[in-house]
């Protein structure tokens, strides 16, 4: 299977690239600097982490990364982003087509796609619009309910599942100074987490407890000398929050921070509906730390009270949060299964079997 991968990444993420890739004067050179910092590996198929050459990457966003590559090749001009990757596909002779980014590259794009193409899967987790993906083979997800929403759409939804990154196995066997910490957005998405965040964040008067929040570009507007003359009170952080907040983490930094954590906050965007596993669930339970998490409909694996905790408001998940602190020697038991659940269950090997079985099946 000759197969492309195309991902992206959070604009706050950017910078953090740029200097990891600062001496990087080569398409491979940048893209191996992404690759080695694990962004969003748990995504990642397995020859692609492997390197194998048969499996091409990139990041398709990435203007820097994409130009390098269009230099490299001779492209002529300043060719758009989805020329370049429609050259890459090409170059590369690619069979299967696997995107990350959809929302970017959507079915007007899959319609461009050279004949060498046979089969096309997006991946998408959350609603998004009038967003059209009718044309891909198959829309995947871990999330059931929002599968249904695309079937609805006229897409095939299939279920498929990120992956513990065996890189987490040099993570999180030490000391975890950190009581409590959460990464993660803070936008006008997430109301039903910025009150968790704010009932958790009143710890900190007795607890290390981290907050490393990515806001939302109208959060650091309302909090800003003019945004607070305007009318934007509704988007700032309270006070509890902005005292203690840090700026986001991403990549193997994120895999330290979470190693060197008692304790993983999670709480899911609105718009999930019941559905819980999201990339934080993996990320923390495979580094080892306590997953504490809101209710609801979690895979296999993440069972309350075996594998993880889990809570049903934010008053809840203050209590659930100072009960395992209080008996960290049980709490650290049902982290440890749950990392060995979690590298068992979803291993690159399995998620790379699974792919290959659904490629079969389109």
């Amino acid at each position: 299977m000759r197969l492309l991968q195309n991902s992206c990444f959070y604009p706050s993420y950017l910078p953090r690239l740029n200097q990891l890739a600062a001496k990087a004067a080569s398409f491979e050179e940048r893209r191996r600097a992404f690759l080695d910092d694990r962004f969003g590996a748990a995504h990642f198929l397995k020859p692609v982490l492997d390197g194998l050459p048969e499996a091409f990457f990139t990041n398709g966003d990435d203007e820097v990364l994409q130009r390098l590559w269009a230099r490299e090749q001779g492209m002529p001009g300043v060719p758009t982003l989805e020329a370049i990757l429609l050259a890459q596909i090409e170059h590369h002779a690619t069979e299967v087509f696997y995107n990350l980014d959809p929302v970017r590259y959507p079915s007007a794009f899959v319609a461009k796609l050279p004949g060498c193409v046979k089969k096309t899967l997006c991946w998408r987790a959350a609603p998004s619009g009038n967003a059209d993906f009718t044309a891909y083979g198959a829309v995947v997800g871990n999330f059931p309910s929002i599968l249904d929403i695309w079937r609805r759409k006229g897409c095939r939804g299939e279920l498929f599942y990120p992956a513990y990154d065996p890189v987490m196995d040099d993570y999180g066997y030490g000391e975890r100074p950190i009581d409590v910490v959460f990464v993660g957005g803070y936008s006008r998405h997430h109301r039903a987490r910025a009150r968790t965040l704010e009932r958790v964040a009143q710890l900190a008067d007795g607890h290390n407890v981290v907050l490393c929040l990515d806001a939302s570009r109208l959060t650091r507007l309302a909090e800003s000398a003019i945004g607070r003359l305007l009318p934007l009170r509704r988007h700032r952080r309270p006070d509890s929050i902005a005292i203690i907040a840090r700026p986001p983490v991403f990549g193997r930094d994120l895999y330290e921070l979470i190693g060197s954590s008692k304790i993983v906050l999670n709480g899911a965007i609105d718009m999930a509906g019941e559905d819980r596993g999201n990339m934080r669930c993996f990320e923390a339970m495979g580094c080892g730390a306590l997953l504490v998490s809101d209710a609801g409909r979690y895979l296999q694996g993440m069972q309350d009270g075996v594998t993880i905790e889990t809570y049903d408001s934010p008053e809840q998940a203050v209590e659930v949060i100072s009960r395992s602190l209080q008996d960290w020697p049980r709490s650290a038991e049902i982290a440890a299964l749950g990392r060995t659940r979690i590298r068992d269950i979803y291993s690159k090997d399995r998620q790379w079997k699974e792919f290959g079985d659904l490629v079969g099946r389109l």
